[in-house]
């Protein structure tokens, strides 16, 4: 068998896994069908150098490991970009249209909150030049990354509509819920500061990293529930990433015979598995690799006692193998 890396990395990406390559995104209108239409918009990958033989069992170990990523259960789309705004550390990037500088983009890093629908709350003091943008023409973008953002293979989402100022009667709920992401906002009371809403939501785009990029309907985010295991999964990864590497590097190896991995770091966990970020140098290869994988659940996780049973659960199943090979 000759391929090259390059080849190796598409061939992975285009079954649906976030593969053996670096971060990136492949863009689509739809996320149905973005990683399956032999149309669909992909990299344009090059290698400069001779094709390179791959090690035969390395081989085995890329092909096994591209079947466990497409079969991996993962939340769905919806219910992903959902919970990513709903558990989002409450900032985000608004992107305006310039009052003063007409035809250019003004972008401002701005705090908010979503409704029970998704739906962006802001609160903006009239001084501002965002709040001065859109008092003039309502359409913007907003984009938030997740909590746990560190670079091109974690996720973000941009929603693009229009926002519009609430009616007296929507402001002391709206007050509840944006004090709730941002208990300290005490500038809320504050009367020169205007109450906003993206009531009209017309695009939503989404990268979770590489091979993993799309957008959603506006009625299919209002709709999604965001993912309970979400509000502290971010807990649960810092925990294991500082006290039991061991153990997520185990599980791996258990749950795809012969992936060897030298890092493990959790980035995300949701009630159906995790994301992790691994590093391993491949067989026959002294070139490291690091890329994102999903490490499933054996089931759904309920709660947080759940939670911490299905991952002792698996730590003691990775052991037992490992004590059986030895």
């Amino acid at each position: 068998m000759r391929v090259t890396a390059a080849i190796a990395a598409i061939v992975i990406a285009a079954s649906g896994c976030d593969a053996f390559a670096p971060g990136g995104s492949v863009p689509s209108r739809s996320v149905t069908t973005a990683l399956s239409e032999k149309k669909s918009p992909r990299h344009d990958v090059r290698s400069s150098g001779a094709a390179a033989e791959m090690d035969p069992e390395e081989a085995k170990i890329q092909a096994a490991f591209a079947e466990h990523q497409q079969n991996a259960p993962k939340l769905g789309w919806a219910t992903d970009i959902r919970s990513l705004v709903q558990f989002n550390h409450g900032f985000a990037v608004m992107s305006t249209n310039s009052k003063v500088n007409p035809g250019y983009p003004g972008g401002s890093v701005v705090g908010f909150a979503p409704d029970e629908l998704g739906r962006p709350l802001f609160v903006f003091s009239g001084m501002s030049t965002h709040t001065q943008d859109i008092l003039a023409d309502p359409r913007c973008s907003v984009t938030i990354a997740s909590k746990e953002f560190k670079g091109a293979a974690d996720g973000r989402v941009n929603l693009m509509g229009e926002v519009a100022l609430l009616k007296n009667e929507e402001k002391e709920a709206a007050k509840a819920c944006y004090l709730a992401k941002h208990p300290g906002a005490f500038w809320v009371e504050f009367g020169d500061f205007n109450w906003f809403r993206m009531d009209k939501i017309v695009d939503i785009r989404f990268v979770g990293g590489f091979a993993r990029a799309g957008s959603i309907t506006p009625e299919e985010f209002s709709s999604a529930e965001p993912d309970p295991i979400m509000a502290f999964g971010n807990h649960v990864a810092q925990h294991m990433n500082e006290d039991h590497q061991d153990s997520t590097i185990a599980m791996i190896a258990n749950a795809i015979p012969g992936l060897e991995v030298d890092e493990a770091i959790i980035t995300s966990v949701d009630s159906l598995g995790m994301y992790v970020k691994v590093s391993r140098t491949p067989r026959a290869s002294d070139q490291p690799q690091q890329f994102k994988m999903r490490l499933p659940f054996p089931r759904k996780a309920d709660d947080r006692k759940d939670l911490k049973n299905i991952i002792v659960e698996m730590t003691q199943a990775a052991a037992a193998t490992t004590a059986k090979a030895e």
